[in-house]
C-alpha cells in the first residue's frame, strides 16, 4: 500500500469518527498516547474482584441466554431517520463481506490483524466470533465454543483466523478469545496477563489463572514477540441489557484498561451486544437499530461506562437462538467488523509513521 493511499485511509477514518462524534448525542474525550506502561503491584490483582459479581450472573450460553436485566418499555417511540446510515441490503451485504474477506494490514511485516475482545462474562465475545463466521460460512455455526453457565466457557487463550467463503483462503483478521471478566478469584483475569496478551508473550492456548501469571518462566512464553503476534485493536464488549445493572467497579475496571492499554498505542473500539433485548422494535427488525430512541440512550451510557466516546462503539446482534442467518443481521455484524478493521489498520499507519521517522 503506497504512502499516499495510507494517508487518504487515515484521512477517511479519522473523518469518519469526527462525523460519528457530530451525529452522536453523548462523547466522552479519549486521547492516544504512546509508550510502555510502567507495571504496578495493581496488575497482578484480579480484575474480576472488583469488575462483575458473578452470584448474580445469568445460567446461558456464554450466560448470554439468559433473561435480560432490562424491561422493554411499553411505548418506544422511533427517530424518523437514522442516526448513522447503513445500506440495508443484498448488496451491501455482499461488498462487506468482500472488504473484509480481501483485507490486508497496511504493514509489509504483518500478514493478519490480531484482534483481542475483552468484556464481562456473558457478553457475547465468542458468539460475535462465531456470528462473523457464520457469515462466511452461508449458515449459523458455533466455531468459538460457548457456555452455558454464569461463569466464562473460555479459559485459554484461543486465536481464530476467519475463514473466508467456500473456496476462498483465510481472511486477514484474526480474532482473540480469552476468559471473561469476573470470573472469581480463582480463574479471574489479570491486568498483567492482559497487557501480556496484547504485548504478544502469551502463547496460544495458554490458561489463565491469578495464581500463575504470566512471566518468562511460562511454557511458551514469547520473550522477542514479532509485530505479528501482537494484538493490533483491542474490543470491548458489554452486554445492553445488563448496562444498568453492572457494578460500578466494572467502570474503574474498564478506565484502568483503556489507560494502559492506550499507552501502547493501542486503539480500543467497543461492540454494544444483545440490542435485540432492550428494544421490542428490533427483536423484530434489527433495522430499526439506528432509529431507536432506546439503542441511543444506551450507547450513551456504554459509552460513560467505558470511558470513551460513543463513535468508537457499534451495536451488534449476534446469532444465539437463531437457526438461520438473516440479511440485516449480517449486515450489522460486518458493519461492526469493517469498524474494527479501520481501527487496526490505524496502528499499522502509527507504528509505520513511527518507524519512518526514526531512520
Amino acid at each position: 500500500m503506497s504512502l499516499e493511499h495510507k494517508v487518504v485511509l487515515s484521512r477517511r477514518v479519522r473523518q469518519r469518527t469526527q462525523k460519528m462524534q457530530e451525529n452522536d448525542s453523548r462523547e466522552g474525550s479519549f486521547k492516544f498516547c504512546l509508550g510502555e506502561p510502567v507495571a504496578t503491584a495493581a496488575s497482578a490483582q484480579p480484575l474480576s474482584t472488583a469488575a462483575v459479581d458473578t452470584k448474580d450472573a445469568p445460567s446461558s450460553t456464554e450466560g448470554e441466554e439468559s433473561k435480560p436485566r432490562f424491561t422493554f418499555q411499553a411505548v418506544q417511540p422511533k427517530l424518523e431517520s437514522q442516526w448513522r446510515e447503513v445500506d440495508w441490503t443484498e448488496a451491501q451485504r455482499t461488498s462487506l463481506m468482500k472488504t473484509v474477506s480481501s483485507y490486508k494490514p497496511s504493514c509489509e511485516e504483518v500478514t493478519r490483524a490480531r484482534i483481542l475482545l475483552l468484556g464481562p462474562v456473558g457478553s457475547g465475545k465468542s458468539s460475535f466470533i462465531s456470528s462473523v463466521q457464520s457469515v462466511f460460512d452461508g449458515r449459523v455455526i458455533n466455531r468459538a465454543m460457548v457456555g452455558s453457565s454464569s461463569t466464562s466457557f473460555t479459559k485459554k487463550l484461543q486465536s481464530f483466523n476467519i475463514r473466508g467463503q467456500k473456496g476462498e483462503a483465510p481472511t486477514g483478521l484474526v480474532m482473540c478469545d480469552i476468559i471473561g471478566l469476573g470470573d472469581g478469584e480463582i480463574t479471574g483475569l489479570t491486568l498483567h496477563d492482559i497487557l501480556s496478551v496484547i504485548k504478544g508473550h502469551v502463547p496460544e492456548g495458554h490458561k489463565f489463572s491469578p495464581d500463575q501469571p504470566v512471566r518468562s518462566e511460562t511454557p511458551g512464553y514469547v520473550k522477542s514477540p514479532s509485530p505479528e503476534d501482537k494484538i493490533h485493536c483491542v474490543v470491548f464488549v458489554v452486554d445492553a441489557s445488563k448496562i444498568l445493572t453492572y457494578p460500578k467497579g466494572l467502570s474503574t475496571t474498564f478506565h484502568q484498561l483503556r489507560e494502559h492499554i492506550s499507552d501502547m498505542g493501542v486503539h480500543q473500539v467497543a461492540l454494544l451486544t444483545h440490542v435485540d433485548k432492550i428494544c421490542s422494535e428490533i427483536a423484530k427488525d434489527v433495522t430499526q437499530v439506528y432509529k431507536s430512541y432506546t439503542i441511543r440512550d444506551m450507547m450513551g451510557k456504554a459509552a460513560a461506562l467505558l470511558g470513551m466516546s460513543t463513535s468508537y462503539i457499534v451495536p451488534v446482534k449476534n446469532y444465539s437462538s437463531d437457526l438461520d442467518l438473516d440479511v440485516n443481521t449480517d449486515v450489522l455484524l460486518l458493519s461492526a467488523v469493517d469498524h474494527i478493521l479501520q481501527y487496526a489498520d490505524l496502528y499499522f499507519q502509527d507504528n509505520t509513521s513511527q518507524k519512518t521517522q526514526f531512520r
